[in-house]
């Protein structure tokens, strides 16, 4: 678990900075983006709780005392849960300052994919999120004593899902910080993210290992359910979005950043 925390938080702290360089480009003051941190950080912890929670009731919670509900030490957090609670720290963030919205979000869009770039590296280091038994020559091998050992006939070797996901969110962050400085409207990074995160996440899922029968629905992931939901999310946003008149393009030089 320390070595999951460690990453998280590089990834927190990478995201936030490279947002900060990026807002340079919208005329929002960096420190306006460090500010949004704490909201972000909040969200993402009680949103990824509160989705762990309800997805493995049965499993972790049914008659243990209600306060294992607050337990986040011991594990158990949903990424996508996350997603939305930090989505509705940045919203509440952005009304109570009077930022424009999608212009946010869009800064923060390429950070989310660096900072899940880095937490899937606290999972790998954690034995969380691990992949199904394969005998291909890139599967790697839990210790005996990692819990995530304990799932298979030991010894045994697994598809490193974590690394997959890891490397996708990475190229999705180089892509979405190339379409950054040549998007054509408001909220079009973000809506990108959303569909691209959805689909790569979906694609790693078919190499889990971690689920139990009853966790499918339908032949589905529960993180396979919720990116169906996300991709449909962003194709309304493509859709809704676009002003009828297009906007210039973002330009550096003429960013003159105002204290928040």
């Amino acid at each position: 678990m320390t070595w999951y925390g460690i990453f998280v938080a590089l990834g927190f702290m990478a995201g936030l900075w490279t947002a900060s360089r990026r807002a340079l480009r919208r005329n929002i003051h960096p420190e306006t983006i460090i500010d949004l941190g704490p909201w972000l950080l909040i969200g993402a912890i009680v949103g990824a709780r509160i989705l762990y929670v309800c997805t493995y009731w049965n499993d972790s919670f049914a008659g243990q005392p209600i306060t294992e509900i607050f337990m986040v030490q011991h594990g158990g957090l949903v990424y996508y849960g996350g997603l939305i609670g930090a989505s509705a720290g940045c919203i509440l963030y952005a009304r109570l300052k009077k930022l424009p919205l999608w212009p946010l979000a869009d800064i923060l869009a390429p950070s989310i994919a660096l900072g899940c770039f880095f937490g899937r590296w606290g999972c790998l280091m954690n034995g969380c999120c691990f992949g199904r038994p394969t005998t291909m020559p890139w599967g790697i091998q839990f210790p005996a004593s990692a819990s995530a050992a304990g799932n298979f006939t030991y010894p045994n070797y697994v598809h490193p899902t974590e690394i997959y996901d890891s490397l996708l969110n990475l190229a999705l962050y180089g892509f979405l910080a190339w379409l950054y400085r040549r998007h054509k409207f408001d909220g079009q990074v973000f809506a990108v993210y959303l569909i691209g995160y959805a689909i790569l996440r979906s694609f790693v899922e078919l190499f889990r290992g971690d689920y139990t029968p009853a966790h499918y629905w339908g032949g589905l992931t529960p993180a396979q359910i919720m990116s169906i939901g996300t991709v449909l999310f962003g194709a309304v946003l493509l859709w809704k979005l676009p002003p009828k008149v297009p906007r210039k393009l973002d330009s550096p030089k003429a960013a003159m950043p105002d204290k928040a």
